[in-house]
This record gives C-alpha cells, sequence and structure tokens, in this order.
C-alpha cells in the first residue's frame, strides 16, 4: 500500500476517472468517465490496447491486453487473459480466472474461484460456459479496434485527459 498508479504516457485517462495505489495502466490503455481502479491490497493492472469503460469498478484486479471490460463491471480480485471481452454490467469475483480468448456476456456473474477456459463463453448468473462461435470470437476483436480508435481520437484532442 501506498503506492503511487503509473501510467503509461500513450494511455487515455479520462479526467473523470479515479486511480488510487499500486495502479499500473499500460501502453494504449483507455479509462473512460467514472472509471474506479483501487490498488490498496493488491496491484491493478490494466494491459496493453485495453479500454475499461464508464462506471467500471477494478479493485486488485489483472486485467490483460486487449481487453474490453464494459460499462458498469466490477472486477474484483480478478485476473482476465488476453483478448477477452467482458460484457456491460457483469461480476468478476474473487480469485476467478478468465483465460484468454474468452467473452463474459453482459449481465454474467462468475463467482469466486471460477476458471473460465480459454475460448469460452461465460453467460448467466452465476456463469456457466460454451464454446465461443466463430462471431462471437469476432466481436472481441472488433470491440478492441473500436476503443482503440477512440484512444487515438481523444488523445489526439487532448480532451477530458488528465
Amino acid at each position: 500500500m501506498g503506492e503511487s498508479p503509473a501510467v503509461a504516457d500513450s494511455a487515455f485517462v479520462s479526467e473523470m476517472a479515479y486511480l488510487v495505489g499500486d495502479v499500473d495502466v499500460r501502453t494504449d490503455a483507455s479509462l473512460w468517465p467514472f472509471v474506479c481502479l483501487r490498488g490498496d491490497i493488491r496491484e491493478t493492472i490494466v494491459g496493453e490496447e485495453t479500454n475499461v469503460q464508464e462506471f467500471s469498478m477494478l479493485h486488485g484486479a489483472h486485467i490483460g491486453d486487449r481487453v474490453t471490460v464494459g460499462h458498469n463491471v466490477v472486477i474484483d480480485h480478478a485476473d482476465v487473459g488476453d483478448d477477452v471481452l467482458v460484457g456491460m454490467s457483469s461480476t468478476i469475483q474473487f480469485d476467478a480466472t478468465i483465460e484468454s480468448n474468452s467473452l463474459v456476456a453482459a449481465g454474467s456473474v462468475v463467482t469466486e474461484d471460477t476458471v473460465i477456459p480459454e475460448g469460452h463463453l461465460a453467460y448467466g448468473v452465476p456463469a456457466e460456459t460454451r464454446e465461443l462461435t466463430p462471431e462471437q470470437a469476432a466481436v472481441i476483436e472488433e470491440t478492441v479496434d473500436h476503443y482503440r480508435e477512440n484512444r487515438r481520437t481523444y488523445k489526439a484532442a487532448g480532451g477530458l485527459e488528465q
């Protein structure tokens, strides 16, 4: 505890985001308004080209590269691999793991100690899984591409940035 957030120069962080403690925001990541990142018990990492959307809270979370964290998501002391989409209003609880190339459907709850295998869709409360369809896998990349462009636009405009 007592660490200060570290933010890559190329990252976009809204002036309305809140970062406290041992937080690491990596290259080309974007944090949108009303995001809260807490690194007071365990570090919080936001990987390269990852976007965390409005009203999401990450506490002691390790988030991989090219991840989309949708609006109003809670990730508490959990790990998310690379190339994952976490849908709006989802919750990922303590010690859960979302492996790479996976999708958590909107509104789902991934309970404590659960592992979502690589290439799977997690859906429901509590989350069940099945393999991703090719169309669902494509949505992960399309969403990252969209927010990659948004980061460039907002960063270039110099607006809403700390």
